[in-house]
């Protein structure tokens, strides 16, 4: 009798569901054409995160590997027409943003195309300052023939996720999100649509990649260019993105195993493209898409890399206007201690105020006592 009385109570319905969404109010950066690069820094150093074959060149170095082409997009490409002497390394580039968007931010990053080929490493992530206190989060992120997306977040330890989730569309592979655990490879989910990576990405004319970052959790939404909802089209100057709309994601990591305000705090943006490292590059990864040596058969090769190149059209970051912190859209310097994929790599939310929680909270234990009563 209990069990069916509190099965009938309406108040269960207040409680906050993973489907709960924001609509994201504010466009706080936008980031496209000749302006693109504004407010980036270029990493200029060799690999020395992800132990890559490259050299992660300069912004005055950048002339031929980072610009604006014909069409008014971005491309971040891999050195294609170098010859690279033997126990040298092949140039390409890594972007961070200057800024920082913290709990209460949407990332919208829409390309055309997509880095792929033996040997090629590209990702689309965040990080906090001090990682990996802060957390990193993975939106994009493959190696070599790999035919679909990797989404991964990367933190101390504590955060995990669950085995199973009805609240996301792709397949968990890692449950722990510590960075110290299993290689670094943090909590993963590997989407299912083979158009979220490499040939068929292009294929199908690209797409958008959407990323919320919310105190009821992490959800990472792709869209195929066909499917791509009208609120976050690059030519929606107007739109409002309201994630409720969009179905559901293709990873959600809850609150629930991994609290957001402890594990997560205000990312910088990166974008980088490096070669084979310590995923793309570890024998086993490599072997099996790939044939050769990644280093002395690709990485010397320039013709290797016609493919190894993100077109983009924007990446446009927006606050839901809860943001509490004033982190959301705050610059501070960009460090790159990055984990990005160390080893097999990278919510829709209303935010509930803690006081509301608690009022839910009081009501339930009085219905619980009610139904007791009874």
């Amino acid at each position: 009798m209990l069990a069916s009385s509190l099965l009938a109570l309406p108040l269960l319905g207040l409680l906050p569901t993973p489907a709960s969404a924001a609509s994201y109010t504010t466009l706080v950066k936008r980031h496209e054409g000749s302006t693109f690069f504004d407010g980036f820094n270029f990493f200029g150093h060799y690999d020395n995160t992800t132990n890559g074959d490259v050299v992660f060149v300069n912004q005055s170095a950048s002339a031929d590997l980072a610009y604006v082409n014909d069409a008014g997009n971005v491309i971040i490409k891999v050195d294609n027409t170098s010859v690279v002497p033997y126990n040298e390394k092949r140039n390409t580039v890594k972007i961070t943003t200057q800024d920082t968007y913290g709990i209460g931010s949407l990332w919208v990053f829409d390309a055309t195309h997509v880095p792929y080929g033996c040997s090629v490493w590209p990702a689309f992530w965040s990080q906090a300052p001090e990682w990996p206190a802060g957390g990193e989060i993975d939106t994009f992120e493959g190696v070599n023939l790999q035919t679909t997306n990797q989404y991964a977040l990367h933190t101390t330890s504590g955060c995990t996720v669950a085995g199973t989730s009805a609240n996301q569309s792709g397949n968990l592979t890692y449950s722990n999100c510590d960075s110290n655990a299993n290689g670094n490879s943090g909590c993963t989910v590997t989407e299912k649509n083979d158009a979220s990576y490499g040939a068929a990405f292009a294929a199908a004319g690209g797409g958008v990649y959407a990323t919320e970052l919310a105190e009821t959790g992490v959800s990472i939404w792709f869209f195929s260019r066909a499917d791509v909802p009208s609120d976050l089209l690059a030519s929606n100057t107007s739109a409002v993105p309201d994630s409720s709309t969009w179905g559901t994601p293709s990873a959600y990591y809850p609150n629930s195993g991994c609290s957001i305000d402890e594990y997560f705090s205000a990312q910088h943006l990166t974008l980088d493209i490096t070669l084979c490292g310590d995923w793309a590059g570890s024998a086993s990864v490599f072997n099996a898409t790939c044939s050769g040596v990644c280093y002395t058969d690709w990485v010397l090769n320039a013709t290797n890399y016609d493919t190894a190149y993100f077109e983009i059209q924007s990446l446009r970051i927006y606050n839901d206007g809860t943001n509490s912190s004033g982190n959301a859209g705050s610059s501070s310097s960009s460090s790159s201690n990055s984990s990005s994929g160390s080893s097999t790599p990278a919510s829709s939310a209303v935010r509930l105020p803690t006081s509301t929680t608690s009022v839910v909270a009081g009501a339930l234990f009085m219905a619980l006592a009610w139904a007791v009563a009874l």
